[in-house]
């Protein structure tokens, strides 16, 4: 990416925002929810085989998108295609456009929940190799998330010529999020890009806040969650389940 990336006077100025409402100490403790989720993610999907009903289940259940319509996919989709879809994702040695784009193809009937579910099973899996990409991360339809809130308008993320080039795209950018996040303070909260989930899910409820109070009444802004249980209900933690 040419130029810069990060506007980190911006970034800090949210992250001032975010700490009005959650405490770092919080920000760290949702983080270790976030290596919990991960090691479930790695002892269910991290070896290939072994993937029935039960076990898809449990894993789209830990996903803020799928987790409502856990066994809706699952008897539209079927166990077993599903899984198969899930083991070339993450395993296949095919170029990471490919593979999108065939996990895209089984989730067609479902594309809200199909959107988001690869990103999350590709960076909870392999923490150390993938990113989290997911609709609040950045939308290309809608083009909002919490991602260009925080980065420069060098960085574009409308061009990818697919889905599997703009997970690529996000990534770049996330790494560069994340490095000077580190170095700033703002996405030092977890351990590799933890901490920068944390940040972005909570830039996005504090911009969801923000465009509720100017649209929507009062009364039902009462109804929404405090920003830690939002924070939570985004990463999919906010019942972690065994």
């Amino acid at each position: 990416m040419a130029g810069p990336v990060v506007d980190t006077s911006t970034a800090q100025e949210l992250m001032g925002q975010i700490t009005e409402q959650i405490s770092v100490p919080e920000l760290s403790v949702i983080a270790g929810d976030l290596e919990q989720k991960s090691a479930l993610f790695q002892e269910t999907l991290a070896t290939p085989g072994g993937l029935d009903r039960d076990s898809l289940r449990r894993v789209l259940r830990q996903v803020f998108a799928t987790r409502r319509k856990a066994d809706q996919i699952l008897d539209v989709v079927t166990p077993a295609k599903l899984g198969g879809a899930v083991e070339e994702l993450l395993h296949s040695e095919d170029a990471l456009t490919e593979r999108f784009a065939r996990f895209d193809q089984v989730l067609a009937e479902f594309p809200e929940q199909g959107f988001d579910l690869p990103g999350e099973l590709l960076h909870f899996t392999f923490p150390d190799t993938y990113w989290l990409w997911t609709r609040w991360v950045w939308d290309p339809r809608s083009e909002t998330g919490a991602l260009p809130l925080v980065v420069t308008e060098d960085v574009d993320l409308v061009g990818a010529e697919s889905r599997g080039a703009a997970y690529v795209t996000v990534g770049q950018a996330l790494a560069f999020v994340d490095e000077t996040g580190k170095a700033a303070g703002f996405t030092a909260v977890g351990r590799g890009l933890f901490g920068a989930d944390v940040f972005l899910a909570a830039v996005y409820g504090v911009y969801m806040y923000t465009i509720l109070r100017m649209r929507m009444t009062q009364e039902f802004n009462r109804v929404v969650p405090p920003l830690p249980d939002l924070v939570r209900r985004l990463l999919g933690v906010y019942h972690m389940e065994a």
